[in-house]
């Protein structure tokens, strides 16, 4: 029934930022499915009540496995709790507490002042892992940040004449395209920007809440206003951070200016500027030298590397993460929980870095 919950949960990518992926599925008292729901932003209802309106007069006496802790605060909506304890659940069942501080603990609180029986634990690792993005916003006030590159097997981005299409296979380029519909915001360097002049966009077709926020970090302010960034910023935004005040002719394209604080330099600034504008995700791909940046300030959550069987060769060619870099090699970032994927001929790698203790 979590595992059911968690499916639901899901199927609301892309349409609940800034808040969580929630799905519910309602047990009779005789252990029949009787509702289901899930969360849905736009919809303004949680799926709690969602399931519970399905289920109608079985939900008495019966158990809600909902795939994070109930709410039980005034927001959007009225208080979850409320809703579960009104209809006769007699026990809910959710892997682990919500981080939001309005959230955390009171939900399972409240529930069990009412008499309710609360169950934690079950898959918890699996909810923790679909809601990583959102559990780390929560707590940090920045987006959760993907590292995502393509790169030949001697670690090479592109050619010594700056030619990157295509290293990674049509495979591994239509997972990146599912992570686009998924993410909030989009992150790429000025070199990149100006040397492949992409359009990143989400060309998924799926639908989304709010449309996908691309971010160039340009000091220099060497984006070209006839790019296709700037052509299509009043379709799609874009953000262009630089310490540069000189951006008129980009801004009357619709390109919206950021100056304050340290330019494009001030990473953690940044994120800080994207998390109050509750984008809870970014995905981050490239060029080198941003990914180097990124990697050395330790602000990367999640790594993804499409390795595709071929060599590039060439001192001149483009690596793919620059930066200051490890001293050695037991200062080299680890990446733990690693799962490794056939993506056609290409190979997928994902990681997390691991912390220390300094870093939580």
């Amino acid at each position: 029934m979590m595992t059911r919950a968690l499916e639901l949960a899901a199927r609301g990518v892309g349409q609940v930022s800034p808040g969580p992926l929630v799905g519910t599925v309602i047990v009779d008292a005789n252990g029949e499915i009787a509702g289901e729901g899930f969360y849905l932003y736009e919809r303004v209802k949680h799926a709690e009540t969602t399931a519970l309106e399905q289920a109608g007069a079985r939900v008495r006496g019966g158990t809600a496995y909902v795939s994070l802790e109930p709410h039980a605060h005034q927001s959007r909506t009225q208080p979850c709790t409320d809703a579960l304890i009104a209809a006769g659940i007699k026990r809910v069942v959710a892997p682990t507490e919500d981080p939001n501080p309005k959230v955390s603990g009171r939900g399972f609180a409240h529930l069990q002042a009412a008499g309710v029986e609360v169950g934690t634990g079950l898959l918890a690792d699996e909810a923790a892992a679909l809601n990583e993005a959102y559990i780390h916003f929560m707590r940090t006030g920045r987006p959760f940040v993907h590292l995502k590159l393509a790169v030949s097997l001697d670690g090479k981005v592109a050619t010594r004449t700056g030619d990157s299409r295509w290293i990674a296979g049509p495979e591994s380029r239509a997972r990146s395209h599912e992570w686009r519909h998924q993410y909030d915001s989009i992150l790429v360097g000025s070199e990149t920007a100006v040397t492949d002049n992409p359009l990143l966009t989400d060309r998924s077709g799926k639908p989304r809440r709010r449309p996908l926020v691309r971010v160039v970090l340009d000091d220099r302010l060497r984006l070209p206003t006839c790019s296709q960034l700037a052509q299509t910023a009043r379709a799609a935004p874009v953000l262009l951070f630089t310490s540069n005040d000189t951006g008129q002719p980009l801004a009357e394209l619709g390109v919206e200016i950021i100056t304050s604080g340290g330019g494009a330099r001030d990473l953690a600034a940044v994120l800080d500027e994207l998390g109050r504008r509750d984008l809870q995700t970014m995905l981050l791909e490239g060029g080198g030298t941003v990914a180097g940046a990124f990697l050395d300030a330790r602000l990367v959550n999640k790594v993804t590397f499409f390795v595709a069987p071929m060599i590039i060769g060439g001192r001149d060619a483009a690596i793919a993460v620059a930066g200051t870099g490890a001293e050695k090699i037991a200062d080299a970032l680890q990446l733990e929980n690693v799962e490794v994927i056939q993506r056609g001929r290409d190979v997928e790698i994902t990681g997390y870095p691991q912390r220390t203790k300094d870093e939580g």
